[in-house]
């Protein structure tokens, strides 16, 4: 792709001064229909990207606005100087003894004006750290701003990234869909510029488009400003937001004329936006009886394959009424034809539907689980029966964890969760698969717990999904994740940079999202242990890790999932974050990965205690102990003083007030956890232990009697394992330090 810069002056009235004038700019990309979701793609890009370049350079408007329609992207730019600023720069040149011989210019001085293009009475001599070096002050004339969006539009249109973009006619040009017209406007004049590809060009005008049906004729923009209320004169709303909150209003009033609920979902509402220039809601109806299929299906049918919006009976209620709503693009006077044109569809989706819902209930669940045999979950681990067995065997350690006393429904949840991926149905609609397998399972006769854990195992299906409520569920769907991790691990299979296939990081969110969110007393530690065994000894001749690697990448996975959602979902400082999961420190990670709730419970209690002040109290003398202990020898689970303390070693009184405070922290602790009262203790500890440090009575802890400094530096390390319970304090850094880093390290 090439594209050319036109030579024609723009259209700008002759003897205006440019600094200080300000102008509209419109740059509107007309193409073919753009699919849905690059529309939005291409518009966030130009958010970020558009405000950046004109930063650069040095172009500061005062408002910039995006639109975007199946068949236009655009950007107006306002308050833009038609000018771009001067600019002082300093340039460093050669040193001075090179550049003046006996106060006379040198050629390197000469050569170095020439360059910059300045005189050689323009060149100072400065001093600097490295000697004095020759230096110019100019004057960079700003380059009018149509010279610079002449640059910059080409760049912004081609810079463009996104799926399955494509080429047309001869040329090279590469974008979503082909390039039918483009408008480039500052007020009243046209900026040319020419986009080429191959033998195809497209040259910038003042002419767009309007609706392809309502108003299929050209538009001649008379002025940038003019742009919005000139394409809805032409039956084009160019404003995303706008044209959303119209549909929205048309789709709740086509729903209450029916006396129902209008179902809008996020994600099909913000679709459709971006598939029509001029919305007209369409209200079709289709024959009661299909209400007998699960309202699920006949959801999923109309908003995943038609885009139709299903109406309730009433707000809360999951009854349908035999009506969808439908957004036309098209003439609102031939709403009749194009209801009736989407009822046929609908009927005939519907008929598939009813007619695999009655064939997958001819047979009990359970008769297709020997059907799972003939599905691959991956090449090297063989069939989705395989990975069944594994399920329950996972669910089998988990149930077994949580001492679970009747497991019989866990494990009949196990063998059939996977069963209802072979039916017709979810054969023709994959996203309901744990739907049907609930509706299955409870026309086979399974008991309600069995069919409410078959769904619930797969969720959370994204973000934002609820999580699943039912011990049963939670298991079955705790022992799927784990077996997906393990396995594609196993096999060297670790997602890179952006790249996860096998959604394996959404796994381990879920997995530990789970966990905190029905306070699972889950050891994950043992379970990666015990199934990573499992692993080896079932596939030895496919893995591509040892046991000792494929356990410590997948516990370091872990533990990443667990820094992220601490810091961006608990909103915990990083600096917290790592003292209770550790850094490098083999003890802690283990310590949390055995225990996820007592790993939250810490970060929220310390993130608690630094908002509320408690912990600038103890910060400076327990991180200053802990820094200090780590150059000694002591155990970390050393808690008690007199074990390791020899108190006839003592110089100074405040060792034995150090002591005696320590001792009594140990009673006190003794058999407990309370890191509300272990925090408290050492605040009232504080004045003894400054006493220690600093004062008349403090003491050196490096003595020169190895004795002594052991003695004293056993001391220090009695008082940081007690800490340690809380959290790792060599990790935390000044409270303004954290809050001016934010939550982010």
């Amino acid at each position: 792709m090439t594209y050319r810069l036109s030579t024609v002056n723009c259209e700008i009235k002759s003897g205006l001064a440019l600094i200080g004038v300000m102008a509209t700019f419109l740059l509107e990309v007309g193409t073919e229909e753009l699919p849905a979701s690059f529309v939005d793609e291409a518009l966030a890009q130009w958010r970020s990207r558009i405000p950046q370049t004109l930063k650069e350079r040095y172009l500061n408007p005062t408002a910039i606005e995006f639109y975007g329609t199946p068949r236009r992207l655009a950007v107006l730019i306002k308050g833009l100087p038609l000018q771009q600023p001067d600019q002082e720069e300093e340039v460093k040149g050669p040193p001075a003894q090179a550049a003046f011989k006996d106060g006379q210019p040198t050629r390197a001085a000469e050569g170095f004006a020439q360059k910059q293009k300045v005189q050689l009475s323009d060149l100072e001599v400065r001093p600097t750290e490295k000697g004095e070096f020759v230096f110019v002050r100019k004057t960079i004339a700003g380059q009018p701003t149509a010279e610079l969006l002449q640059q910059l539009v080409p760049e912004w249109i081609t810079g463009l990234q996104g799926k399955r973009f494509m080429t047309w006619g001869d040329g090279h040009l590469r974008f979503s869909r082909p390039i039918r017209w483009l408008v480039a406007l500052l007020d009243d004049a046209v900026l040319p510029i020419v986009l080429v590809s191959g033998s195809e060009t497209c040259t910038s005008d003042r002419r767009s488009w309007g609706h392809r049906v309502l108003y299929p004729q050209p538009i001649a923009l008379p002025h940038a400003e003019a742009y919005v209320s000139a394409l809805e004169s032409a039956f084009v709303v160019v404003d995303p937001d706008q044209r959303q909150e119209k549909i929205q209003q048309q789709v709740n009033a086509a729903a209450v004329k029916v006396g129902g609920v209008a179902v809008v979902s996020p994600e099909l509402l913000r679709e459709v936006t971006n598939l029509v220039e001029w919305s007209t809601a369409v209200v079709g109806r289709f024959e009661p009886d299909f209400l007998e299929l699960p309202s699920e299906v006949i959801t999923t049918e109309m908003e995943s394959h038609q885009r139709y919006f299903p109406v309730l009976k009433q707000t809360g209620d999951d009854e349908l009424l035999p009506y969808f709503i439908t957004i036309s693009n098209g003439d609102p006077e031939k709403t009749d034809i194009i209801a009736a044109g989407n009822e046929r569809v609908i009927r005939a989706r519907l008929s598939d539907g009813k007619f695999f819902f009655d064939a997958d209930r001819a047979a009990p669940l359970e008769s297709y689980l020997s059907k799972l045999d003939t599905v691959t979950f991956q090449e090297s681990l063989g069939s989705v029966r395989a990975k069944v067995d594994r399920i329950c065997t996972n669910a089998a350690l988990i149930a077994e964890q949580l001492h679970v006393q009747n497991r019989e429904d866990i494990q009949r949840a196990a063998l059939l969760c996977k069963a209802d991926l072979v039916t017709q149905m979810v054969g023709e609609f994959p996203e309901l698969q744990g739907v049907m397998g609930q509706k299955y399972a409870l026309a086979s006769g399974e008991s309600d717990a069995v069919a409410t854990a078959i769904f619930e195992h797969y969720l959370p299906k994204g973000a934002g999904d609820s999580l699943p409520q039912s011990l049963n569920g939670q298991v079955v769907g705790l022992a799927d994740r784990f077996d997906t991790l393990v396995s594609i691990f196993g096999l060297g299979l670790l997602p890179t940079g952006s790249s996860d296939p096998f959604a394996l990081r959404r796994a381990a969110t879920a997995i530990v999202n789970i966990i905190w969110t029905a306070n699972l007393p889950l050891n994950v530690y043992a379970l990666l242990q015990q199934t990573t065994v499992n692993f080896i000894e079932s596939f030895a001749t496919v893995a591509k890790l040892n046991l000792e690697t494929l356990q410590q990448q997948l516990q370091d996975f872990f533990l990443q999932r667990l820094r992220t959602l601490l810091q961006d979902d608990q909103q915990v400082d990083y600096d917290l974050v790592h003292a209770v999961l550790g850094e490098n420190d083999t003890e802690y990670t283990e310590r949390a990965l055995k225990d996820l709730l007592d790993v939250r419970d810490r970060a929220l209690f310390l993130q608690a205690r630094r908002d509320d002040g408690t912990l600038a109290t103890i910060y400076e003398i327990v991180n200053r102990a802990s820094r200090l202990a780590a150059q000694g020898t002591l155990d970390t689970h050393q808690l008690d003083p007199a074990a390791v303390v020899q108190p006839n070693l003592f110089q100074k009184q405040s060792e034995q007030a150090f002591y005696d405070a320590l001792s009594a922290l140990h009673h006190l602790m003794q058999g407990q956890q309370n890191y509300q009262k272990l925090v408290a203790t050492l605040s009232e500890m504080t004045p003894t232990l400054s006493r220690f440090f600093d004062g008349a009575d403090s003491v050196l802890v490096m003595d020169s009697d190895p004795a002594i400094k052991q003695n004293r530096l056993n001391l220090l390390g009695v008082l940081r394992n007690h800490a340690r319970v809380l959290a790792d304090f060599a990790a935390i850094v000044k409270a303004s330090d954290a809050i001016d880093g934010g939550r982010q390290p």
